[in-house]
């Protein structure tokens, strides 16, 4: 089963409901929600005729910026039976963040639930919109935002102004018919964008990267084929379903795959056990910082895990103690790793259910069917022979459109024979296995987050105090990669780090924030006055240890 589907996302949820429709298909023990795939589809579809009724056209962005509640996995499959855009919003961002990215990806439309951690959405939203108060649902007129007109609010406030519930849209779908319906979802193509997922650049401004139908059922009927994922199988989704690891790798996986999506709001570790072993799931996703956790829980042996079979492990490299004991103590025998980026939908390589442990430690895995890859000299472009370090290019149907409204951005990633260039530096053996070495960008990953510093130098440089800043990541055990920023102080400024996360907090996602901090009066540069990071990196690692 390796040849490309061609099927819009309602194709797929279509297909799975005409197979197994009495099969269990979305259960969140947090909302007290357990539908089989029929009462899922229906969901869904009551949901697709409410956004007809709001206006959604094929082609419209509408931004999503909540946990993973119910509405989301309706919203993601009822978006994509109106050829609406998904627009991914990650619940760390703060106003900042998230104004940036309603303007960028010009979306008419917002759903947002009440609050998350210790940040009221609610109130986030209402700063930047403040018209919220005096216009009627639906016929906002903002002037930060003007293309936004509807703002759709998943909560238990009784009538927020200038917002509608989600239970409004569903109501307003009642005068929408099953038929017109049915036409926008015959009217679709596999080739249209229906998911657009943020990715900060080392431009330091998020980019939007496009993903048409094809791109990303094709990339999780692959994923969930090396898993060997089918209808008897349920899958613990604990990774956040704004990124693709949870949108593509998890849910969308388990539809394609009819099997049970078993969905945690947010990672908690001692709901995972609870939940694994109450609903006897076969398959758990996660970063490695999530095993570890799992693992080292206190209650950890309370619960009887022997379900579970296989899962996956991205985002960060893992640890070979980790493994083993996903492999023993969870009884994840089958535990895969994968590796790719969201602008490739975003697996490229995966290890395999029998690969040996040291394979599935010291490797990203081999290629996924029909996806190509190599190892190329990012200087010259000249292919690499196995056992060569060089940067890690990849072309298939799964690579993406393209960055919205940014097409040099766009062609600096895909070059004229199609290959996207993914910025990491790796090897490839003799048997076809990859490894990832590092990052020609000096991209930070901690706890399987992205960080990029630029984005972050950007925004500390707008401190007043602030002469020059450098960030970097600083190994950890835990993350993987901790943050530290390198600041030069105006002549005379005296400030302390704790005065800087002050300063950040509200304004950029909590993950972003520094943990440590340094006062520096100059950086050690080359001959030709360009900053060495590496020797910083070097110098503050030995300290941090």
């Amino acid at each position: 089963m390796s040849d490309f589907v061609n099927k819009t996302m309602g194709d797929v949820i279509q297909d799975t409901v005409s197979r197994f429709p009495e099969n269990p298909a979305l259960i969140c023990p947090q909302f007290n929600v357990r539908y089989s795939y029929s009462q899922l589809y229906e969901q869904c579809r009551k949901t697709a005729r409410g956004l007809l009724a709001l206006g959604i056209k094929r082609g419209d962005h509408v931004s999503v910026w909540t946990t993973n509640v119910p509405e989301w996995v309706y919203l993601q499959f009822a978006l994509g039976m109106v050829g609406g855009i998904l627009v991914t919003i990650n619940t760390n961002y703060q106003s900042h963040e998230l104004e940036y990215i309603l303007k960028q990806s010009d979306s008419t439309t917002l759903f947002l639930i009440d609050t998350y951690r210790d940040t009221s959405f609610y109130d986030t939203v209402r700063k930047i919109l403040p018209e919220l108060d005096f216009h009627q649902p639906g016929k906002l007129i903002s002037a930060k935002l003007p293309l936004l007109k509807n703002v759709i609010y998943i909560g238990k406030k009784e009538n927020p102004p200038g917002m509608f519930k989600f239970s409004d849209l569903i109501n307003m779908g009642e005068k929408i018919t099953e038929q017109e319906l049915d036409d926008r979802m015959n009217s679709l193509s596999d080739d249209d964008v229906i998911n657009m997922q943020y990715t900060s650049g080392t431009t330091g401004f998020p980019k939007g990267v496009m993903l048409t139908h094809h791109n990303i059922v094709n990339n999780a009927r692959m994923v969930g084929d090396v898993m060997g994922m089918t209808e008897k199988d349920s899958l613990l989704i604990q990774v956040p379903v704004f990124h693709c690891f949870g949108c593509v790798m998890s849910t969308l996986n388990c539809v394609y795959h009819a099997s049970a999506m078993v969905i945690l709001e947010y990672f908690d570790p001692l709901k995972a056990l609870e939940t694994m072993a109450q609903e006897k799931c076969t398959a758990v996703n996660g970063v490695p910082t999530m095993f570890v956790t799992i693992l080292h829980h206190p209650d950890f042996d309370r619960y009887d895990l022997t379900s579970l079979r296989t899962g996956i492990m991205a985002g960060a490299p893992c640890p070979v103690e980790t493994m083993n004991q996903v492999n023993t103590k969870m009884h994840c025998s089958e535990i895969v790793i994968a590796f790719g980026q969201t602008e490739s939908s975003p697996v490229m390589t995966m290890t395999r259910r029998d690969d040996p442990v040291d394979l599935r430690v010291a490797t990203v895995g081999c290629l996924l069917p029909n996806i190509e890859g190599k190892i190329i000299d990012p200087e010259s472009g000249q292919d690499l022979p196995a056992g060569t370090q060089g940067e890690i290019i990849t072309r298939s149907a799964c690579v993406m459109k393209g960055y919205y409204k940014m097409p040099e951005a766009t062609t600096d990633a895909i070059d004229k024979d199609g290959w996207l260039h993914t910025g990491d530096l790796g090897e490839v053996d003799e048997n076809g296995y990859f490894k990832v070495t590092g990052r020609i960008k000096d991209m930070i990953i901690r706890g399987g987050e992205n960080i990029y510093p630029r984005e972050l130098e950007e925004f500390l440089f707008t401190h007043p105090a602030v002469v020059n800043v450098q960030v970097i990541g600083i190994a950890d055990q835990k993350y993987g990669e901790q943050v530290l920023a390198v600041i030069q102080l105006k002549n005379g400024h005296k400030t302390t780090a704790e005065e800087f996360i002050e300063f950040c907090k509200g304004k950029i996602a909590r993950h972003k924030i520094p943990k440590y901090w340094e006062f520096v009066d100059s950086y050690p540069m080359t001959a030709s006055g360009k900053i060495q990071k590496f020797k910083m990196k070097e110098m503050f690692e030995k300290k941090y240890q």
